[in-house]
């Protein structure tokens, strides 16, 4: 979360149209509409349990009952997601999820207000199939006009005419917008122009302008935007049709014409009455969306290929059902795992939906996957446990080495979360051992705020490490560590678009002193290392309980010739501690208390 800048906004226009609130639904009603929700078509699978041994584990079977799926003739559409906009819109730390799910068809005056852990989406292959004359909105009533902690929650694969031409999406970490056509104009702030701190959206055309407002920091890759219409610290585009010109740092644009390397997320569908898994095709110096010219390339798999897992489902059954040859679709829960969720099997799909969570008990690490092609693991929130885990997701085990460079394996929406909702500790939360991996969109979150909280309450010292080759960032947010928050020790690592903040809590500046360094760089890149490259970077400091700290330098790197960065900065936020350069010894310190950041246009 960022902490708001001191006058954020640029030229504001007139407030536009408020939107109304919810009105209430009882919870008999409620659970009326969930019923009626359910998707039924497919057969029931056999219930888990928690017996010795592997069972034979059935794929296919129902979404249960926090999947809610609606055709245009269900009955009090509004009504229903208002009820679950009233018991989500500041449930920040709370265990309920929703996907809210609507199939192909046409569905007026609708405004689908999205609170905490809730995703709504469309269930058609193109996201025009599944039209709102209406609105999917995000607003920040909740927290006083404040959008910085407008966290996990998602719109998918829908089109929408807002009503007054204009979609209100004001979020920030982990809120992605994925394959969505806004026929109009799409806002990023609050109402009333407060604070946010976002954000990305990708696969998307926008047919009017994007207006960031207040946002300090997007992404947006492979899209269609009409138009984009300011920027505060860091806006990055990577193939965006309509993107502004590179110009950083004043605009702050950072913009590339294609993306090197990237896959879609995949996304649950109907084909007629049976649900299916579209999983979209790897692309190479991609630009645009994949649907533009129709059906995207890719492939369908049945619903009776996955294991569809429900809460109360044992690691050891879902490991049994990888073992088994299926696919893996965790529907909206908390799921608690006494041994690490192990993918080894090549081409595996994992999709969470309605952010399923998976919190590792005892200490172990909740997610491992092989040194194997092609696994797709995407829409998973990992909360770490009170036991402190050594790592909390493993991309290929350690001294991997295969090439994955045809098919490689992606994490997409795949968000870390340590303390906040409760204790939790992590020494590092994610490691990336294979080589050719694709990072598409993550939150590493070391929570500033919460429950179970503090420098030591909640320790963690290192966010995401990337040792395998060849990794490719897009979208990486990663904040409050004790340590380093990135650490890259692969070779021809490349990173579009990076935000960050060190850790607010640091008690002293001893509590970060590294050897003769002062502070952990937010993004260092071993000594070792020969290629590197990223591009629109950003780092931001906030030592709210000592303000006196002094940290030495953003971003720390080798200096040779084939490790390059584009549009870097570092910002004091509201003069509390300081920077004292940008990357090594390079870049003026910030200064005082304005919130100008601190910029380097290209390193070396």
């Amino acid at each position: 979360m960022a902490v708001p800048p001191t006058d954020p906004a640029r030229s504001a226009p007139p407030t536009p149209h408020r939107r109304r609130r919810p009105k209430a639904l009882g919870l008999t009603a409620l659970a009326a509409a969930l019923l009626m929700a359910v998707p039924t078509t497919q057969a029931a699978f056999g219930s888990d349990t928690a017996t010795t041994g592997v069972q034979e584990v059935v794929g296919g079977g129902d979404l249960g009952p926090q999947v809610m799926v609606f055709d245009p003739s269900t009955p009090d559409i509004q009504g229903t997601v208002d009820e679950v906009f009233r018991k989500q819109e500041s449930n920040q730390f709370g265990t309920d999820r929703y996907a809210l799910m609507f199939k192909p068809g046409t569905y007026d005056d609708i405004n689908a207000q999205i609170g905490f852990y809730t995703s709504i989406a469309g269930l058609g292959l193109n996201p025009d199939d599944t039209t709102f004359n209406g609105d999917v909105t995000v607003d920040a009533g909740w927290f006083d006009g404040n959008a910085t902690q407008n966290f996990w929650r998602s719109a998918e694969n829908l089109a929408l005419n807002p009503v007054n031409g204009t979609d209100r999406w004001a979020v920030s970490q982990a809120a992605p917008f994925r394959r969505m056509h806004v026929k109009g104009g799409l806002n990023l702030a609050p109402d009333g122009y407060g604070w946010a701190s976002g954000g990305y959206i990708a696969d998307s055309k926008i047919d009017g302008q994007v207006d960031p407002y207040s946002q300090q920091q997007w992404y947006t890759r492979d899209s269609s935007i009409g138009g984009w219409g300011n920027g505060v610290w860091n806006m990055t585009f990577s193939g965006v049709e309509g993107a502004p010109a590179q110009s950083f740092p004043e605009p702050p644009y950072t913009t590339l014409d294609t993306t090197p390397v990237s896959r879609e997320k995949p996304f649950l569908y109907l084909d007629g009455d049976d649900y299916k898994v579209f999983v979209p095709a790897k692309r190479t110096d991609a630009r645009g969306t994949t649907w533009a010219n129709g059906t995207p390339e890719g492939e369908s798999l049945p619903l009776d290929q996955f294991y569809v897992v429900k809460p109360g489902a044992t690691a050891e059954t879902v490991n049994a059902a990888v073992d088994q040859g299926l696919h893996l679709l965790f529907t909206p829960g908390v799921y608690h795992v006494d041994r690490p969720i192990e993918i080894d099997r090549p081409d595996t799909v994992a999709l969470g939906l309605g952010f399923a969570t998976i919190i590792p008990d005892n200490g172990v690490t909740a997610l491992k996957v092989g040194d194997v092609d092609g696994v797709k693991v995407a829409g998973l929130l990992i909360d770490a446990g009170p036991v402190n885990s050594e790592t909390l997701v493993e991309v290929g085990p350690d001294g991997a080495s295969a090439d994955h460079a045809a098919n490689p394996t992606s994490l997409q929406d795949v968000f870390v979360r340590i303390g906040g909702a409760g204790p939790g500790k992590a020494t590092t939360s994610i490691v990336v051992n294979s080589d050719d991996a694709i990072i598409d969109h993550t939150w590493v979150w070391r929570a500033d705020h919460g429950e179970g909280v503090g420098w030591e309450t909640n320790r963690a010292d290192y966010g995401v490490h990337v040792k395998g080759d060849d990794v490719l960032a897009t979208g990486l947010f990663v904040e409050h560590f004790n340590k380093y928050d990135v650490q890259w020790s692969g070779e021809n690592g490349r990173t579009i678009f990076y935000q960050n903040e060190k850790a607010y809590d640091a008690p002293d500046q001893a509590a970060i002193q590294n050897g003769d360094i002062k502070g952990y760089a937010a993004y260092k890149v071993d000594d070792s290392v020969t290629t590197h490259e990223g591009w629109g970077m950003g780092s931001y400091c906030y030592f709210n309980v000592n303000p006196d700290i002094r940290q030495q330098h953003g971003f720390q790197a080798p200096v040779k010739p084939g490790v390059t960065f584009h549009d870097l900065l570092v910002v004091s936020l509201g003069g509390k501690g300081q920077y004292e350069h940008v990357i090594n010894d390079v870049g003026s310190p910030t200064s005082g208390d304005t919130t100008v950041p601190s910029q380097v246009v290209s390193f070396p």
